[in-house]
């Protein structure tokens, strides 16, 4: 099973894929300022709906942006996480088309053992206040 995720707008998306990238759930879900809170137990959530625990999944997909820095730092850095913890192969992806390049970039074998975020503009950061 892969499990994809797109965490750039408020509207977070989560998908449990089989091999072949058939869709096998999609979940979406108005998360705003709750990602951070809801994000892991949404996707604990999907995989027991289906019999499935972390170790069954082979492969990982991640929407790295642009997008909202939030949003794409929490959803990337929780994909990261368990690709490292559990040794399942990453692959980050930028275009429309971002869960089926990534089931076609993870049955080539390919693994980008960290995805990093495309925020799609500079930092705004402020000058700290004295």
């Amino acid at each position: 099973m892969i499990l994809a995720l797109k965490t750039d707008n408020p509207t977070a998306e989560i998908v449990l894929l089989d091999v072949e990238g058939r869709v096998i759930e999609q979940e979406e879900w108005l998360a705003e300022r709750r990602l951070a809170l809801e994000l892991l137990g949404r996707l604990e959530s999907l995989l027991s709906r289906h019999d499935a625990t972390w170790s069954t999944l082979t492969g990982l997909v991640v929407f790295r942006g642009p997008g909202s820095f939030t949003g794409l730092r929490i959803g990337i850095t929780v994909m990261n996480t368990i690709a490292y913890s559990q040794t399942i192969p990453i692959v980050g992806t930028i275009t429309e088309q971002w869960r089926q390049l990534g089931v076609e970039r993870l049955q080539k074998a390919e693994n980008d053992t960290i995805a990093l975020p495309e925020y799609g503009a500079p930092a705004r950061i402020t000058t700290p206040r004295k």
